[in-house]
């Protein structure tokens, strides 16, 4: 009998202003949508196969929260931290983000075993994009 390890995913669930101006900003980054989990208010954006952000019109959003939906633009209400495999992959993808609208968020860190840079959004959700050197994980 085989055994398959259980793999924990993380939905991201976020409101947008414009879905299909957040669905393009998010391809042109090279993720794609699911269509499977997509509709006229929400769209699954596939960044890995274990992380999906959904992109939900604030309407809908509004269905799944009794609480003020954040102005991400004017308030933090959290920093989504991606991993990338090395410092070149880090600008890349941050690059790409400035590229299709994005907008910085803070200066690059540079801490030598670490490395980070970070966008907004349309919607003003801070990304955070960093990577780690191994050996300085396993030391």
């Amino acid at each position: 009998m085989t055994s398959t390890t259980y793999q924990q995913m993380i939905f991201v669930n976020l409101p947008v202003n414009d879905l299909d101006a957040s669905k393009k900003f998010f391809t042109d980054l090279g993720y794609t949508i699911n269509p499977q989990f997509s509709d006229a208010n929400a769209a699954s954006v596939v960044i890995s196969d274990t992380i999906v952000a959904m992109l939900l019109t604030k309407p809908f959003y509004a269905t799944f929260t009794k609480k003020e939906i954040a102005d991400a633009t004017q308030t933090s209400e959290v920093l989504v931290a991606l991993s990338a495999e090395s410092r070149e992959k880090v600008d890349e993808l941050v690059d790409k983000a400035l590229a299709a609208g994005g907008s910085p968020a803070g200066e690059a860190q540079d801490h030598g075993f670490m490395y980070g840079r970070s966008f907004d959004d349309l919607d003003g959700h801070t990304w955070e994009v960093i990577w780690m050197d191994p050996t300085a994980i396993e030391g």
